[in-house]
């Protein structure tokens, strides 16, 4: 089964390294099948077992043990990012666009929680497990960060921005 993986805070700055090329290299040696990597953001398109959990945690694990970098892989479906791209509930202008992945859908409470809030000029949409995300005025100083999404929701999570979802869903597409 065709899976793409998002592997949440590596290759931050100096901190959480992750080479692409060497995790390749890794996946293939586990037996996964066309393996390729999508920028330095950890973000993986490979071939898997059906499990999400399974592979979800076989990524984590692997990944610990030869980079000693303790991460969440976040997995979608080729199928499950062409809805996400399809949904964009926001103008046609998507360069401020963003999407927070998260590892499991939020409970009731914490979903309320989301759309009690205020975060003006910021928009956020939250769609089953994922959290479609508007700056204006751009990211940078945001209230809206991955982390406190993540505190609010009480979910990991990893964000993208739209050209990076844009872009997965056509590789994934095309395989």
């Amino acid at each position: 089964m065709r899976w793409v993986a998002l592997l949440r805070a590596v290759n931050l700055g100096a901190r959480n390294k992750v080479p692409m090329a060497q995790l390749r290299t890794l996946l293939e040696d586990a037996g996964y099948e066309n393996v390729r990597t999508y920028i330095a953001s950890g973000n993986v398109l490979l071939d898997g077992p059906g499990s999400r959990t399974a592979l979800a945690a076989e990524l984590e694990r692997l990944i610990a043990k030869a980079f000693g970098v303790d991460t969440t892989a976040i997995l979608r479906t080729p199928k499950e990012l062409a809805s996400v791209v399809a949904g964009h509930p926001f103008s046609a202008d998507t360069s401020h666009s963003h999407v927070v992945f998260l590892a499991a859908k939020p409970t009731r409470d914490a979903a309320h929680r989301l759309t009690a809030l205020d975060p003006s000029p910021d928009r956020a949409v939250l769609s089953g497990a994922d959290v479609y995300l508007e700056y204006p005025a751009g990211y940078s100083g945001s209230w809206l960060s991955a982390a406190r999404l993540e505190r609010l929701l009480a979910v990991r999570g990893t964000h993208r921005n739209w050209r990076t979802v844009v872009a997965l869903a056509e590789l994934a597409a095309e395989a």
